[in-house]
Formats: structure tokens, C-alpha cells, sequence
């Protein structure tokens, strides 16, 4: 991990909280940067489980040398009710993947999973536009995702949630945000998109199925994944089997360290 600094006193923290919490990537990515900038900080992780996450965040409001949270699954839409101010991708999103904590102690988040996920796809030179996406999830990222994809110009997207309601509200809240977008309620079923994307935490734990059945992928669709860790899921690893092009989680992360630093005031090396 390279040189980690001395923690005393006036260390500063910054923390992610998620459940699981074992896979997060961000105290790699984050504490070299702090180190790098000169910043007496770190980032730690912190295992929350949904009925604790409430007295969690009451916690964090008393803590006086706390400066920031990353947030991640499950957490990234119960967080945005227990906040003070939500940013205009936040609210449009309904989720938050970091929150700043400011001088007064009031607490203000905003969401970088649909950016994130956008520059990483470009990044990797496939360029959403006039695609046919299908996108599985409808959680925290996939809602972000999803608004990311439409506001990219994609000509089609097909919305996949076990919770139906899910589902339904984000269709709704994307056509209405983006009209020129055929959005769609369907099954987990890629015939007819030319884009997949897992933006659920299946495949995480080994025992997990699949999203979705990859004997239905076709050669040369391209298949994108937002879990982290392990860097190539069974998703990807059918999908690349399948002749199709993959698209890993850490793409997506890489992306959003710039503008999640931004957010906490972390000079980019």
C-alpha cells in the first residue's frame, strides 16, 4: 500500500460504511491521496448493519475531527433521508455515495456512482450513446447508473429490479427526466440491447446465481459490472466466455475517486 501515515491526535477521518464492508477498495485508493497531499487524515472502514446505520450517522454528527463518508451498498438510499442537504444528482437519484461533513457539523451528500460509472465507460472507449442498455438493479448505483446512461444518450433502456416497485419508480422518474429516452420495464434479458449492466451485488459472495442467464448474451455485446471485488465476476467471466465484451467494477471507482476527492476538498496528485 506504500507509506501509511502516523495517526496521532490531530489526524483528521474520513470513513466508508457499507454491509459487507471486506471488499471496499476506497481506503487503498483514498489514503495514498491524502498522504500524497500532505493531509494529517485517513479513511477507515466501517461495518454497518441497516438497523444500526441511523445511530451510526447520529454518532458522526458528534464527532468533531470526522470530515467525510463514503457510502456504499446497502446504505446509499437510506443515508440520503438522515442527511441535511442533498445535491442536485442526489435528489434527482434519491441516493447519496459520499456526504461531507462541514464546519458546523451539518452533514451534505451528493451521488458519483453514474458519473463514475459514465467516465469509466469512456475511459475503456465504449461511448454509451444511440446504445440499447439493459440495466439490471435499481438500487442506490443502479439509479444513478440509469439517470447517467439516459443524460448520455441512449436510445433504449430497459429497467430490471426483484422489486418491482423499485423498478417501476425509477422507469418513471427517468422518462420523465429524460423524454427523448424509450425506457422500458423488463425482464433480465439481453436480446435486442447491445449493453448489460449487473448494478446489483449479486456475484459478490460466491455462492450467489447469476443476474441474469448468459447463455442468452450474444458475441460483442458489451457487458459492464459495478461489484469491485472479485474484479472479475461469474457474470463477466460467462459473459467474456460468451464472446462478449466486459466491463469491470474498479473502472468505475477509479472514475469516481477524482470527483468524490473534489467533494471532501482532496487535491489530486
Amino acid at each position: 500500500m506504500g507509506h501509511q501515515a502516523t495517526i496521532t491526535g490531530t489526524t483528521r477521518l474520513f470513513v466508508i460504511i457499507g454491509d459487507p464492508i471486506e471488499q471496499v477498495r476506497s481506503p487503498q485508493v483514498f489514503n495514498p491521496l491524502l498522504t500524497g497531499a500532505g493531509r494529517d487524515a485517513v479513511l477507515v472502514p466501517v461495518h454497518v448493519r441497516p438497523g444500526g446505520l441511523a445511530a451510526v450517522i447520529q454518532g458522526f454528527r458528534a464527532m468533531d475531527n470526522l470530515d467525510g463518508i463514503v457510502v456504499t451498498v446497502p446504505h446509499k438510499m437510506a443515508v440520503a433521508h438522515l442527511i441535511d442537504d442533498i445535491g442536485p444528482t442526489g435528489r434527482l437519484v434519491g441516493g447519496v455515495n459520499a456526504v461531507r461533513r462541514e464546519p458546523d457539523g451539518r452533514l451534505v451528500g451528493d451521488m458519483f456512482d453514474g458519473q463514475g460509472f459514465l467516465i469509466g465507460l469512456r475511459r475503456a472507449g465504449h461511448d454509451p450513446k444511440g446504445r440499447r442498455a439493459l440495466l439490471v438493479g435499481a438500487g442506490g448505483a443502479g439509479s444513478a447508473v440509469g439517470f447517467a446512461l439516459a443524460g448520455a444518450g441512449v436510445e433504449r433502456l430497459t429497467i430490471v429490479d426483484v422489486d418491482a416497485a423499485k423498478a417501476d419508480g425509477l422507469a418513471s422518474a427517468v422518462a420523465a427526466a429524460h423524454p427523448q429516452v424509450r425506457v422500458d420495464r423488463g425482464p433480465a434479458v439481453p436480446d435486442g440491447h447491445d449493453l448489460v449492466i449487473n448494478a446489483t451485488p449479486l456475484g459478490m459472495r460466491p455462492d450467489d446465481p447469476l443476474p441474469l442467464d448468459p447463455a442468452r448474451l450474444t458475441p460483442g455485446i458489451l457487458v459492464a459490472d459495478i461489484i469491485m471485488k472479485p474484479a472479475v465476476t461469474p457474470l463477466l467471466h460467462a459473459a467474456a466466455a460468451q464472446g462478449c465484451i466486459v466491463h469491470p467494477g474498479k473502472a468505475m471507482l477509479d472514475s469516481q475517486v477524482e470527483a468524490i476527492a473534489g467533494f471532501f476538498g482532496i487535491p489530486m496528485p
